[in-house]
């Protein structure tokens, strides 16, 4: 390391970002994360997320550390040990994304000088610096908040952000170089005896009780909707595979033989050794069919063409849960306005699957042409 290089490391903030709640609101926090990582001088991010989002949180270029919340729940010597980790970290600053009045208290104890988060309810109190947000209005994208958010913390700490004025950080915010995926589809292809030449779409079925969701039955049609969209255009239909998580294995075990017997080319996922491999394995597709859940913001980050199905309700609906992808990338349909808000079967599969066709002929054609 030269003189110049250790002088701006010791200039360069220590940054401790907090997204603890569920895998896709800490994976609509990646835009976030790549902008502060971005900034000149580059901080030093630490995250504090919960045990079950860590492995991607250890997967995610834009971070330095992780730090466990060992969750409200935990035994006191447990938040003790939280404490007295965050107080020997030297963070510069703390950015809260999503605040409770547990984590706000656990900040302002710790003794961090900045301390920024949305001007929301009373855990807005023990902050030092507060960004009016409304985010109850679901007006925007929860990424573009957090991208908000981080800009905010980027001035506050007198840093560049190292992006063209009023512009973002661009897609894919989970940028695996060529090699990586090729390998992830070279590894899935010789598992499932896959044809190249065909585009790969992921389907996932279950929510993990996290959203509403279409049912298998509806996620059948539409499969068998969108290949013989492509079928009658003469372009090869895809490969479906069938993914799942913990618990919901029978229903996509059973959604593999209902498309295997309408004819379609269908399989399950091999199986992953945990979270971090799952993840590293969507990069084998072209495309990622889910309700509005974890994996289908992995995906987004990933790139993927993503189509997700949403309820209509404000605080759920497609723009507020947009993924993070490029936009021509992503689709997303929901009940229209004279359906309740929750009802799924309200949703107009042929609409979606003339438009997930749509986009499926365009990998076509990119593989012809490369």
């Amino acid at each position: 390391m030269t003189a110049t290089t250790a002088s701006a490391d010791a200039r360069a903030p220590r940054l401790l970002v907090v997204r603890n709640d569920k895998l896709g609101d800490f994976m609509l926090a990646w835009p976030a994360l790549a902008a502060l990582k971005k900034a000149k001088p580059a901080p030093h991010v630490s995250v504090l997320v919960p045990a079950y989002t860590a492995p991607m949180a250890r997967l995610c270029p834009w971070i330095d550390d992780v730090v466990i919340d060992p969750g409200e729940q935990a035994p006191k010597d447990a938040q003790r040990a939280l404490l007295a980790t965050l107080r020997q970290g030297g963070f510069t600053a703390m950015l809260t994304l999503y605040s409770t009045t547990r984590i706000g208290w656990l900040g302002l104890r710790s003794g961090i000088p900045l301390r920024m988060a949305p001007a929301t309810k009373w855990a807005q109190l023990f902050y030092n610096r507060r960004v009016t947000q409304r985010r109850s209005r679901s007006a925007k994208p929860e990424y573009i908040y957090n991208l908000e958010l981080a800009e905010a913390m980027i001035q506050a700490l007198g840093l560049s952000s190292g992006q063209p004025s009023q512009q973002h950080p661009a897609p894919p915010y989970w940028p695996l170089a060529p090699q990586q995926r090729d390998a992830q589809r070279s590894a899935l292809g010789q598992a499932l005896g896959l044809d190249d030449t065909r585009p790969w779409v992921f389907l996932h079925p279950g929510s993990g009780g996290s959203a509403v969701n279409l049912t298998p039955e509806a996620y059948a049609g539409l499969a068998q909707g969108i290949d013989r969209r492509l079928a009658e255009s003469g372009e090869r239909p895809p490969h479906w595979i069938l993914t799942a998580g913990p618990g919901e294995e029978a229903v996509a075990e059973a959604l593999v033989k209902t498309l295997d017997e309408a004819g379609l080319s269908a399989y399950r996922q091999p199986a992953c050794a945990g979270l971090a491999d799952f993840a590293r394995s969507l990069a084998a597709g072209d495309a990622f069919i889910a309700g509005s859940t974890g994996p289908l913001h992995v995906a987004g980050c990933l790139n993927l063409i993503t189509v997700g199905f949403y309820p209509s309700h404000r605080s759920a609906t497609p723009l507020r849960w947009q993924t993070c992808n490029d936009a021509d990338r992503r689709l997303a349909f929901h009940p229209p306005t004279d359906a309740a808000h929750q009802d799924m079967s309200a949703i107009d599969l042929e609409e979606a699957a003339a438009a997930t066709a749509a986009r499926l002929r365009k990998v076509n054609h990119h593989r012809s042409t490369a």
